[in-house]
């Protein structure tokens, strides 16, 4: 399959997004203490387009142009998986982190009040210009933290950027952001316990040896509930995406509710990936025309109008969606039982699961989420995962799968991050599983963010010019708002500008695709 190229750049259009990000967001984590290793699915009715998400496949849903698409409000959504049930007995997932990995988080709605996120680095490319730090001038990020916000109103968003407007985002990006979520998981007011993974990429690497399972798995192991979308490619790829193939994390497909809380009439949708006859999801969750919080003027918005719900909302359906719901009931779920380690939530979430009617299990895991009866059923006895564990030797090329972050034409490929540093994995799979693979800012031998505190985010650190494959692109400034002397001024990537194909399989451009 011919790789898809990725091109990526900073826009000059500040707009709307320039105006959302001149407000800080209001973070409560204080500094963290000295010593502390810191540092993007079923038939949906409409037309269902994609937008071109991230290279690492951040893996955006369709997004529902049909204006008579009915949206699924998340009071439905909340009513549907059960976490309703338990907000009356105060358990709304308060003082839960949920770290979200995406495009980053706008400032609107809920998502705009004093504590509701806090701003980890900036890992993306546009995290060295003030005027785009931790904001979501892409709109998937928003979208899935309004989400969680939703099914949990009293978790706090950890907002980790690692993708651009143009969705761009390389493998190695993610795996820092995941090491750096896992070093700072027990900084004072953080107290991460899920982190939730909208995106895959279409790597046939196997989970055992893959960079990036090993990653999630990292997560796992220190203490950290992770959540991954299993896919959008419905029966046409027998495969989850990547990492949702490691069977350790919680694999999640979509749902179609038909807008009622009750799971009588669910289906899977159609486009949700049935994975293989060793690796299915593990769970459903609604992700059909769900309403969540859009970003004004972000590329998505932009180019999707009639799927605005009002001036607030927009819909979208993947197992994007359905991830993040499941990531906020997660949250409300450990904080009516903060005991539970990661392998007997899943065990929970698993068990407690309501079976679709006339679905098979390779459609539906063990069923819809059920997080009300989680919060009161016994943990199963066998709860301790037995899975071979990924050893993180694997190839980082082969975990990119077909998709290439690219400057001036130029590709990021081979074993190599996005800063030029030599991907050594015995070296860096020891480090990640320790939890230590931060270093103040600095990650993979090189210094991606600044290691302090600064009040309302993790201080930035300029980045210096490095050589992709031998071709350098020095000359370029990391803190300039051109990149590799092209400027992205009103350019929608979405129906052009792309080539190759999709992380899962599919065209990204004038077709409904799939995606996590």
């Amino acid at each position: 399959m011919a790789g898809r190229k990725i091109r990526w750049g900073l826009s000059r259009r500040v707009g709307a997004i320039a105006a959302l990000t001149t407000a800080s967001l209001v973070a409560t984590a204080p500094p963290a203490s000295a010593g502390l290793l810191g540092s993007l699915l079923g038939t949906v009715t409409g037309t269902v387009t994609g937008v071109v998400d991230s290279t690492l496949g951040i893996l955006t849903p369709g997004w529902d142009d049909n204006a008579t698409t009915p949206p699924v409000h998340l009071s439905t959504v909340a009513d549907a998986v059960g976490t309703n049930d338990l907000w009356p007995r105060g358990f709304t997932g308060k003082t839960i982190g949920v770290a979200v990995v995406d495009s980053g988080v706008a400032p609107v709605g809920v998502l705009g009040e004093p504590g509701k996120v806090v701003n980890g680095p900036d890992l993306s490319f546009e995290g060295q210009t003030a005027a785009y730090a931790h904001a979501d001038t892409f709109g998937h990020g928003t979208h899935m933290a309004g989400i969680v916000a939703g099914v949990a109103p009293g978790a706090h968003v950890v907002n980790m950027k690692v993708a651009t407007r143009e969705g761009a985002a390389d493998v190695s990006q993610v795996i820092a952001a995941i090491d750096w979520v896992v070093a700072h998981r027990n900084d004072p007011g953080m107290n991460i316990r899920v982190l939730s993974l909208s995106y895959g990429t279409d790597s046939v690497q196997p989970y055992q040896v893959d960079p990036l399972a090993h990653a999630v798995e990292s997560a796992w192991r220190n203490g950290i509930v992770v959540v991954v979308s299993g896919g959008n490619d419905g029966t046409t790829r027998g495969t989850l995406t990547n990492p949702a193939t490691d069977p350790h994390v919680i694999a999640v497909g979509a749902a179609d509710i038909k807008n009622t809380p009750s799971a009588s009439d669910d289906v899977v949708a159609p486009f949700s990936s049935r994975g293989s006859a060793s690796r299915t999801v593990d769970v459903v969750a609604p992700g059909v025309s769900i309403a969540s919080l859009r970003t004004p003027g972000s590329t998505i918005d932009d180019a999707h109008p009639t799927a605005r719900v009002d001036d607030r909302y927009f819909r979208g359906s993947g197992s994007s969606q359905a991830a993040a719901v499941t990531a906020g009931g997660v949250a409300v779920l450990l904080q009516a039982r903060p005991s539970l380690t990661p392998d007997k939530v899943k065990a929970l979430v698993r068990a407690t699961a309501t079976p679709l009617a006339n679905t098979d299990a390779r459609s539906q895991g063990r069923g819809r989420l059920n997080v009300a009866a989680a919060a009161q059923a016994s943990v199963p006895y066998a709860s301790t995962q037995l899975w071979t564990r990924s050893s993180g030797t694997g190839s980082l090329e082969a975990s990119r799968g077909t998709s290439h972050v690219a400057a001036d034409d130029i590709e990021l490929r081979g074993e190599q991050d996005i800063m030029g540093s030599p991907w050594v994995p015995a070296t860096w799979a020891p480090l990640a599983t320790a939890g230590a693979a931060w270093t103040g800012g600095t990650w993979n031998g090189v210094e991606w963010t600044g290691s302090c505190w600064c009040g309302t985010s993790w201080a930035s650190s300029t980045w210096s010019g490095k050589s992709w494959t031998g071709k350098s692109w020095t000359g370029k400034s990391w803190t300039g708002d051109e990149w590799a002397g092209k400027s992205w001024t009103g350019k929608s990537w979405t129906g052009d500008g792309w080539t190759g194909k999709s992380w899962t399989g599919k065209s990204w451009t004038g077709k409904s695709w799939t995606s996590g």
